[in-house]
């Protein structure tokens, strides 16, 4: 123990959105860890899904088999499932409703569900569920586990001392300056095992003032909903505390560009779903054309309409302004 010398990072003392939650490194590794406890040999997963799962659970020596969703993005998979498999739920954009993982429980009895898209949704008694915090919240690393079946001890703690640098650069100078080191830090991500979330995430977790980032986005959300629904053809839901506004456009690659060269960063979700599915496929259409324009809590209202006009304006330039 060291005694004196100059101080450290703050330690913050309030509570964590989840403190009865097992509280982990990633969510990946969360899910193996899950998967191994629940001795499960086989995991239905959507093929409309980040690899960076995929490749951790075949690495880990999980069977995977693939299933397609429809527009409104239910799976299309017949029950009941195999022995010893489960069946893992994506909330994407948040639109997995608590009555429909409830149905979902119901028809395919062993299901998890993945709640990175909507931190804010509660997980339900006795369904396994996985939560990710660096799509919220200005960390590096850091998931929850919901569980209600004991899991085996970790005895690791992460460190994230070394990953932190794209969020303090960015802090005090631009993105686009620190964006190669946010892609360095995750290629290392799949290589890591099972851990404790570690002392530097957890610090700063416990500091949010939770109760005003849900309410943020939601107010956030709703200002985009306004300018742009009448030009949105999804028929989404909006979540509590969403992760982003999805609006579809047929063009949305190239709409995508045209806002980046505008300073508004929209980000490109499953690449390797537009990589490996054909383009007329539910999939590959909603990972190339959905934009996930931005609505968290670093923004006002005013920001949001200037989000709109933006986007209007390039709709209208090229042509595109209705669907």
């Amino acid at each position: 123990m060291e005694i004196g010398g100059y101080l450290e990072l703050e330690s913050f003392r309030k509570q964590p959105y989840y403190p009865d939650l097992y509280a982990v490194n990633f969510g990946r590794t969360a899910l193996t860890w899950l998967l191994q406890a629940l001795k499960c040999t086989t995991l239905f997963v959507p093929y409309f899904l980040c690899d960076s799962v995929t490749e951790k659970c075949e690495l880990e020596g999980y069977k995977l088999s693939y299933y397609y969703v429809d527009e409104q993005l239910t799976p299309l998979l017949e029950a009941p499932l195999p022995t010893d498999s489960y069946l893992y739920l994506v909330n994407h954009y948040g639109q997995l409703t608590d009555e429909k993982i409830q149905q979902y429980k119901k028809q395919y009895m062993r299901i998890i569900v993945d709640h990175t898209h909507s931190f804010f949704q509660r997980p339900l008694e006795g369904i396994p569920t996985l939560y990710s915090c660096r799509k919220f919240f200005g960390v590096s690393d850091g998931a929850y586990l919901y569980s209600d079946i004991a899991l085996p001890l970790v005895p690791d703690r992460d460190i994230s001392k070394d990953r932190m640098e794209h969020l303090l650069g960015r802090m005090e100078g631009n993105a686009s300056d620190y964006y190669h080191i946010l892609h360095q830090n995750a290629k290392t991500f799949s290589k890591e095992p099972i851990k404790r979330m570690s002392k530097l995430t957890a610090n700063i977790l416990g500091a949010i003032d939770y109760e005003q980032v849900r309410s943020k986005r939601n107010e956030n959300y709703h200002t985009l909903h306004h300018h742009l629904n009448k030009y949105n053809p999804l028929d989404f839901i909006a979540a509590d505390g969403p992760l982003a506004y999805p609006f579809y456009h047929p063009q949305g690659l190239f709409i995508r560009k045209e806002l980046a060269r505008r300073k508004i960063y929209v980000p490109a979700y499953w690449k390797n779903v537009m990589a490996s599915m054909p383009e007329d496929s539910v999939e590959y259409r909603y990972a190339a054309n959905i934009l996930a324009l931005p609505c968290d809590q670093r923004y006002t209202s005013s920001q949001m309409e200037l989000v709109s006009d933006i986007l209007l304006s390039l709709l209208k330039k090229y042509g595109v302004s209705h669907l």
